[in-house]
C-alpha cells in the first residue's frame, strides 16, 4: 500500500474514543453514536486497538466512522492506552478522544441506585473509588478533545448533545456546526459554552408591566430591546467579533461551537439576542441550531 493511499485512508476513517469515569454515561453515550450509524465496540483493550485500527481500515473493508469505550474496567488500560494513542496520531489516523465526568455527589447517587460496586473499590466506599478513579484519569483528561459534564443533564439532552457534535453536516453548510443557547444565569450557565454573551446590561422588558407577560420571542418585546442604543452598538461588536472568529475556527479544524447569551431569567433580552445572533450566523452559510432554554420558567 502506497504512502498517499494509506494517507487517505487513515484520515477518512473517524475513530471516536469514548472514555472517562465509572458512572459518567459511557454506555448510554455508545448508544448514541449506534443511532449515528458509527460501529461501536465497548471496552476494548487498549493493546488491541492498532489491530482494531487496522482492520477498520482495511482495502475494500473500511468502516468510516467508529467509536469505542475504552476505560478503565481493563486492567493495563492506564499503562497502555497513552501511548497507543500517541502512536495512531503520529501515524496519521483521525482520532478524537469523548471524556464524560460528573460531580462526586451525583456519581455517588447513580452507583447506590444501581447497587453496582464502582470497579476501584469492591470493598471500599465509592467515594474513595471515585477520587482515585479521577486521579488517575487525570493524564487522560488532559488529552481530551471534547469533555462532556453529565452531572446535570440527563439521557436525551446528552443525546441531543452527541448528535450535534458527531452527525455529518448538511450537504452545502460549512464544516463548522454552530449551538445557540438563551439562558437565566439565575438557572446556571450551559454546562458545554465555548463563548458566552452576558446581556444582563440591556434594558430589561421584565419591568416593564406592558412586556412582563411576554417573551423574546413576541414582537413587542424585540422592538423594545432593539430600541436601545446600547443594543445597536453591541449587536454591530458581536457582529464584527463573529466575523473575526468563525472563519478562525473553521481553519482551526474545529467542527462544533455553542454560544450561549445569558439574562437574569432567560426570558427577554437574551432571546431577543440569540435569535439575532442566530440570523447573522445563518446568514454567513453556517449550520445553526438555536434553543431556548429558560423562556418558559418563572
Amino acid at each position: 500500500m502506497n504512502e498517499r493511499f494509506m494517507t487517505e485512508q487513515q484520515l477518512s476513517t473517524q475513530f471516536i474514543i469514548i472514555t472517562g469515569l465509572s458512572g459518567s454515561g459511557k454506555s448510554g453515550t455508545i448508544k448514541c453514536f449506534e443511532d449515528l450509524g458509527f460501529f461501536c465496540v465497548d471496552n476494548l483493550p487498549a493493546k488491541l486497538i492498532p489491530t482494531f485500527v487496522q482492520l477498520c481500515t482495511k482495502k475494500g473493508e473500511e468502516i468510516s466512522r467508529v467509536a469505542m469505550i475504552v476505560d478503565i474496567r481493563e486492567r493495563d488500560f492506564l499503562h497502555d492506552f497513552p501511548s497507543t494513542y500517541q502512536m495512531l496520531k503520529e501515524q496519521g489516523y483521525n482520532f478524537q478522544i469523548l471524556f464524560l465526568e460528573a460531580s462526586d455527589e451525583v456519581l455517588v447517587r447513580r452507583f447506590s441506585e444501581t447497587r453496582r460496586p464502582h470497579p476501584l473499590a469492591f470493598d471500599r466506599p465509592v467515594l474513595q473509588g471515585i477520587t482515585e478513579e479521577r486521579r488517575r484519569l487525570e493524564p487522560i483528561r488532559e488529552i481530551a478533545d471534547v469533555i462532556i459534564d453529565t452531572s446535570s443533564i440527563n439521557i436525551h439532552e446528552l443525546r441531543d448533545h452527541i448528535n450535534k457534535l458527531y452527525e455529518p453536516p448538511t450537504a452545502n453548510a460549512k464544516p463548522l456546526i454552530i449551538s445557540i443557547i438563551s439562558f437565566g444565569y439565575k438557572h446556571g450557565i450551559p454546562f458545554n459554552s465555548d463563548i458566552i454573551f452576558d446581556v444582563r446590561f440591556l434594558p430589561n422588558p421584565y419591568f416593564n408591566e406592558n412586556l412582563k407577560s411576554f417573551t423574546g420571542s413576541d414582537a413587542q418585546v424585540k422592538e423594545f430591546v432593539f430600541g436601545s442604543e446600547d443594543t445597536q452598538e453591541f449587536l454591530r461588536r458581536v457582529k464584527e467579533l463573529l466575523t473575526f472568529l468563525l472563519p478562525r475556527f473553521v481553519r482551526e479544524g474545529k467542527t462544533y461551537l455553542t454560544i450561549s447569551v445569558g439574562c437574569t431569567g432567560g426570558k427577554h433580552r437574551s432571546v431577543v439576542i440569540a435569535d439575532y445572533i442566530e440570523s447573522l450566523v445563518k446568514e454567513q452559510g453556517y449550520e445553526v441550531r438555536c434553543k431556548h432554554r429558560d423562556i418558559h420558567k418563572e
